[in-house]
């Protein structure tokens, strides 16, 4: 049986916020990271380093990304998990919440960001309620 676009990334997701809220509870912070699906269902983790101690994170993605884009490109990857930390306003734009944002990206045009509200309560991750928006839909080009 084969799965479908959004089981694949619903099983990327699983592994990047497993990694996220360790990372969060290990160091309070995370650098940008991600997973890959490839074509035999196997998931591997993926890391951009630049040589620079405490990167711009902004410089980690782009990193990612066009990792990613030529693993997509050769086939390589059939799905992409994109992992970062963000600021986000609250729904009563009172006040402001880290979260975890994971860009999921399948080959057969399926994108979407996955964000997960989260805070540190004695050095501990406590996610919030978690919600989808659609994605860029810029790692897998559609011919």
């Amino acid at each position: 049986m084969t799965a479908s676009p959004k089981s694949d990334c619903e099983a990327l997701l699983e592994s990047a916020a497993t990694f996220a809220e360790q990372l969060l509870a290990k160091y309070g912070e995370f650098y940008p990271f991600g997973y890959a699906m490839k074509n035999s269902g196997e998931i591997v983790s993926i890391a951009a380093y630049e040589g620079n101690e405490r990167p711009p994170s902004a410089d980690l993605v782009e990193m990612l990304k066009h990792a990613f884009r030529e693993r997509a490109r050769t086939g390589e990857y059939r799905a992409t998990a994109l992992t970062y930390d963000v600021r986000i306003a609250s729904p009563d734009a009172a006040e402001t919440s880290d979260a975890i944002a994971v860009a999921l990206d399948h080959h057969d045009n399926y994108s979407v960001v996955v964000v997960m509200p989260y805070r540190l309560d004695e050095g501990e991750p406590v996610l919030g309620e978690a919600f989808a928006q659609r994605g860029a839909a810029d790692i897998f080009q559609q011919h």
